[in-house]
């Protein structure tokens, strides 16, 4: 198997039922800009027989990245070691270069997994509780980690700071790297009324390691909800041309998970992502808001 080291350029969410038209058109101009895919390894550790066959066929012929599910980074319980160490023979299995999990949690000790990705509470305490749990991943993998910005809709009451300071004193203090979601700050600046442009500014651009765009679904004026359900609409198209611009071109990846519809209409997508990054050193310019 070659040697897979990064990633580059545009991406894909590797969805089970994406797999054939993808080996189908392999090698032909419709994927021509697809350079890499990304899975919840969730889903495939343990997989064997023909599901371990696809997999593997993929990770021949793309670099591939990890992006976990259920770690719940921020929640009370112990971190699941006997998982932590699935992934890593998994990752050394496949040549995956990256892990990254969600800044969020999803288990409490009363109820287990809760199957939703919920908001740590923006505090000192919970910068060094995470902070903790991420240095811990990441002795056990032996290789830093990238945290996802999440999404959220109700603002925990105990928060002591904004969430792009809370973002920044977890990485700094953890040492790790960020997976920047371009779609959850535009849908977190709505439901929470702050400037996304001013929220890019904020970040740490040596951090920055691959990012994430996704479509929402809108469920009031002022609420938006992380779907991966539909297309990707124009502020957050300029959100990711404003962050190519004020942080540099980072690999960036289409995130589908519902309502998924044909390939060629998802490339178009990808295409996207690749026209803008090739464009990212014309001039941009945005209306800020005061």
């Amino acid at each position: 198997m070659p040697q897979l080291s990064a990633i580059a350029g545009t991406g894909l969410g590797l969805k089970r039922e994406l797999m054939q038209p993808l080996r189908q058109q392999h090698g032909l101009a419709l994927l021509e800009h697809l350079q890499f895919v990304e899975i919840a390894p969730e889903n495939w550790i343990g997989a064997g027989g023909r599901y371990a066959a696809e997999l593997r066929w993929f990770a021949e012929r793309y670099p591939m990245v990890c992006h976990g599910l259920c770690l719940s980074l921020g929640g009370p319980d112990p971190l699941n070691i006997d998982f932590l160490q699935q992934v890593k023979q998994f990752m050394a299995d496949f040549d995956i270069p990256l892990y990254s999990e969600h800044l969020s949690y999803c288990s409490d000790n009363a109820n287990g997994y809760i199957y939703d990705l919920l908001p740590i509470p923006f505090t000192e305490e919970a910068v060094h509780h995470v902070a903790q749990r991420i240095r811990q991943t990441q002795d056990i993998l032996e290789q830093r980690i990238a945290v996802e910005n999440a999404s959220f809709y109700v603002a925990a009451p105990t928060s002591e700071m904004d969430e792009s300071s809370f973002i920044n004193a977890v990485l700094s203090e953890a040492d790790c790297n960020l997976h920047l979601d371009i779609n959850n700050v535009y849908v977190n600046s709505v439901n929470f009324g702050f400037d996304p442009f001013r929220f890019i500014d904020q970040l740490p651009a040596e951090r920055i390691v691959y990012g994430h765009i996704a479509g929402h679904l809108q469920a009031a004026p002022d609420l938006l909800v992380d779907t991966h359900g539909a297309a990707i609409i124009d502020p957050v198209w300029q959100l990711l041309a404003y962050a190519y611009q004020k942080v540099g071109v980072f690999p960036t990846l289409l995130e589908r998970d519902t309502n998924i519809p044909p390939l060629t209409e998802l490339m178009q997508e990808v295409d996207t992502i690749h026209r803008m990054q090739q464009q990212a050193n014309q001039p941009y310019s945005v209306n800020r808001v005061a």
